[in-house]
């Protein structure tokens, strides 16, 4: 790209709305998934444009927003916008390169926020290089384009190769994972956030003089860009990813055989009885139930198991699902963030399985720090007397359907 067609192509965008997919709804989805945040968190938006995501972080999440991107018209006009708001004194703007963020310390941020810029250096490289920039118990929300058919039009793929790779939902979440995070939640962002970016882009377009430096190639590079999302639109989309680093001080891995006496033990000392511990290993026998991988545990410092956490296979009317249960932390390592961290480690697995939905029966007030919500909302119950905030449930897959219905246990759970 000339220097004539890159400013052409900022002139082009100066004044939109948004620099990518995306809509303050999206915005406040992701904001959702990523959990409760301190009264004033601590927000990075690498990438900013023009602030969008910015000016709703620090108006709705009483953010301080530390806003970085490398043109400076684009942090200039969130500024302007930050005064007329009355946020200047949250939004802080800085003119920098995300792929040089060495001014800003480790553990300087509660979230680090990136709408449609990751590409910019590459998923992979986000995932490995922004984790040490949060603080205990911070998280990451990054958005990214993706295939959405596993056999994507060579037109489609040709133009997605000349301006970034693309990979599925799956293969981003599975790199999350391998990179260290928990996986808190994946967005699939609807269409409309395409047209709330691609809308006015269009018509910036229809209205802008051509025969300014530069600006021809710019118009034929939108001109294509708009084409493709018109003929291929159903092949791509944009999906958000919440990501937490994991808790470096427990190792979480599958159980293996070695492993059946030590969490028998665990369970059997977390629980006033055996009837949990009983439980697993009946699970255990039965093929129905039981899913090989699903089984997990976290190791104490001197690889001692501390903590246990199991998903077998369930069903919501026909469909299958999980249920996870039980969870149990030896005493010794009781509130010390064991249970916590295996509970996230197994839902990733369940999450690179591709399974849809897990339902828990469990303490109202620890399940919904993982996403969990009352599975009244989807329409799910049991046959028996429960207290409605006590049965919750989790989507793994934003896009599949939420079966409605009673839940089906094994055998075992004696329901």
């Amino acid at each position: 790209m000339t220097d004539h067609t890159f400013n052409a192509f900022f002139a082009l965008h100066h004044r939109l709305p948004r620099q990518s997919p995306g809509s303050d709804a999206t915005t406040r989805r992701l904001l959702a998934l990523a959990g409760p945040q301190p009264d004033r968190p601590r927000v990075l938006d690498l990438g900013c444009g023009p602030g969008r995501a910015a000016l709703l972080l620090a108006a709705e999440a009483g953010a301080e927003v530390t806003a970085v991107d490398l043109h400076q018209p684009f942090l200039d006009e969130l500024r302007e916008a930050a005064e007329a708001r009355g946020l200047g004194d949250r939004i802080h703007t800085v003119r920098a390169d995300m792929a040089d963020l060495g001014r800003f310390a480790d553990g300087s941020f509660d979230l680090v926020w990136a709408e449609g810029s990751a590409y910019i250096i590459g998923f992979d490289t986000a995932l490995r290089d922004w984790q040490r920039l949060l603080a205990p118990g911070g998280s990451m929300v990054i958005t990214e384009c993706v295939w959405t058919t596993d056999a994507p039009a060579d037109e489609a793929r040709a133009f997605w190769e000349r301006h970034g790779s693309l990979r599925p939902v799956a293969a981003n979440t599975a790199a999350a994972v391998a990179a260290g995070c928990h996986v808190l939640g994946v967005l699939l962002q609807p269409g409309s956030d395409w047209d709330e970016y691609y809308v006015p882009l269009a018509e910036r377009a229809a209205a802008t003089d051509p025969t300014a430096p530069g600006m021809a190639q710019a118009l034929a590079a939108t001109a294509e860009e708009l084409a493709m999302r018109r003929d291929h639109g159903k092949e791509y989309g944009y999906a958000g990813y919440v990501l937490r680093p994991a808790d470096s001080r427990w190792r979480t891995r599958p159980e293996t055989s070695a492993d059946r006496d030590a969490v028998h033990a665990v369970n059997t000392a977390a629980f006033p009885t055996r009837a949990e511990a009983d439980l697993v290993d009946a699970l255990r026998l039965d093929p129905g139930a039981w899913l090989p991988g699903l089984s997990y545990v976290a190791e104490a410092p001197d690889g001692s198991v501390a903590a246990h956490a199991l998903l077998t296979r369930c069903r919501v009317g026909d469909a299958p699902a999980l249920a996870l249960a039980p969870v149990a932390t030896s005493p010794s390592h009781q509130r010390g963030g064991a249970g916590r961290a295996v509970v996230r480690a197994v839902l990733d697995a369940a999450r690179l399985r591709g399974e849809p939905l897990v339902l828990v029966l469990g303490h109202p007030r620890y399940y919904p720090a993982f996403g969990f919500v009352p599975a009244s909302r989807f329409g799910i119950g049991v046959a028996f007397d429960v207290p409605d905030e006590a049965l919750m449930a989790l989507r793994l897959d934003d896009s599949a359907p939420v079966p409605m219905g009673s839940i089906q246990y094994p055998d075992a759970f004696g329901v």
